[in-house]
């Protein structure tokens, strides 16, 4: 009989795992001075790393940074993050700044610049002050702590529109072995789906090898950070990296023991992911979307996306309005098959819709129903075994007000 491994939060987010330390301090990149917006993530000795970049075509300078770095390098030594400015549409003055800011952080581990990942965040068409990440840099090595504080410091430095600090870690126990895995986001706007406006910095003290390692995280952020919208806006700067230490001693390998990490990672990185949907600029409502019965699992992502992309939708559950034929309308217009005669809705536990006509729901109960916090819509189409999941947010009147005064 199967043993199943016992998975529980612990605190410490991105330092929850040992052999790492991280800082976060203010170097001036940002207005605001209570506002930390330098981090960096360094691992005690080389490790295996992993990263997932943006699908924009537009792509920042430190984004070209990191897919190199993931092409010529099994192993690195640490992160280098800034928020306030992307560094993006740069163009060679942004690559240089990029390798800068490598070779500063490299010249203080002790290692190559080749070894180290590098992450903005912020304003799109800005150079980056590099006196400032200088000694932003400077600063927060000499800063290090592995410590949950610490931790918390680095999750600060990485926010921009954010109001909340973003974290998550859990330790797996199985057959008297055990590991960690932890990590924090950044993300409000510019959200997706395939990843968003978001940095996720992620760190597990198991023994992974570099395949299996990018391996797990693309299964991940597929079913996480690729699965949620807020505007729909894909980012020029978003990153995921992964590194994995093996401190703990628990090494990955084989089925079972893989099926575990993966099943880890995954909880990470979804309640790294909704912490974003959350914090969706202006948000109020977390709005879960389920598509199933689809002809295929892509045909269900679709609608689910496209469901998630309206703004009628999403003004419709900001305002709590049970005006469900404009999730049939989206679903419809949406591409994959769609059969009216086949098809039920849901609000909640709520059925609005079923083969092509409304259902007998009295409409107090779905009054009711989108005045909650967290909104589940269940779209059945009857057609097949796709399935797919999307979360989504609210779009509310501050969101317009946010992203009007952004760069004012």
């Amino acid at each position: 009989m199967a043993v199943t491994p016992d998975i529980k939060p612990v605190k410490g987010g991105v330092l929850a795992a040992e052999g790492f330390c991280a800082a976060g301090v203010y170097a001036g990149i940002k207005t605001d001075k209570s506002k930390r917006d330098v981090g960096l993530l360094v691992a005690d000795s080389p490790v295996n790393g992993a990263v997932t970049l943006t699908t924009n075509r537009v792509k920042a300078a430190p984004v070209k940074w990191c897919r190199k770095v993931l092409q010529k390098r099994k192993q690195v030594r640490a992160v280098a993050v800034n928020s306030g400015n992307a560094n993006a549409c740069t163009g060679p003055r942004g690559a240089k700044d990029t390798a800068e800011t490598a070779d500063a952080l490299a010249g203080l581990i002790g290692c190559k610049a080749g070894e180290i990942f590098v992450a903005s965040t912020g304003i799109i068409g800005e150079f980056l002050p590099m006196k400032k990440i200088s000694s932003g840099i400077s600063k927060s090595f000499r800063s290090l702590g592995s410590s949950p504080a610490a931790a918390g410091r680095f999750a600060d430095s990485i926010l921009t529109t954010d109001t909340v600090r973003k974290e998550c870690a859990v330790r797996v126990t199985h057959r008297g072995k055990s590991f960690c895995i932890g990590g924090c986001s950044k993300g409000a706007g510019m959200i997706g789906p395939n990843m968003a406006t978001m940095l996720s910095f992620i760190t597990t003290d198991a023994h992974v090898d570099s395949a299996t390692l990018l391996r797990s995280l693309k299964k991940a952020v597929q079913q996480s950070f690729n699965s949620i919208i807020v505007d729909g806006h894909t980012s020029t700067n978003d990153t995921v990296i992964l590194l994995a230490g093996g401190k703990s001693g628990t090494r990955i390998f084989g089925k079972s023991w893989g099926e575990i990490f993966q099943t880890a990672l995954n909880l990470v990185t979804l309640e790294l992911a909704k912490s974003i949907v959350r914090d969706g600029e202006g948000a109020t409502k977390l709005v879960r979307i389920d598509v199933t019965g689809a002809e295929s699992h892509a045909a269900a992502r679709t609608i689910a996306t496209a469901m998630a992309r309206s703004p009628l939708n999403m003004t419709a559950i900001h305002g709590g309005d049970p005006n469900w034929g404009r999730f049939i309308s989206s679903a419809g217009y949406a591409g994959p098959n769609f059969i009216e005669e086949k098809a039920k809705l849901f609000i909640g536990d709520k059925l609005v819709y079923r083969f092509g006509r409304p259902a007998d729901t009295p409409t107090e109960e779905l009054n009711a129903a989108m005045r909650k916090t967290e909104i589940h819509l269940l779209l059945s189409l009857g057609l097949g075994r796709g399935k797919s999941t999307v979360w989504a947010c609210d779009l509310s009147r501050d969101y317009i007000t946010i992203n009007a005064d952004y760069h004012t």
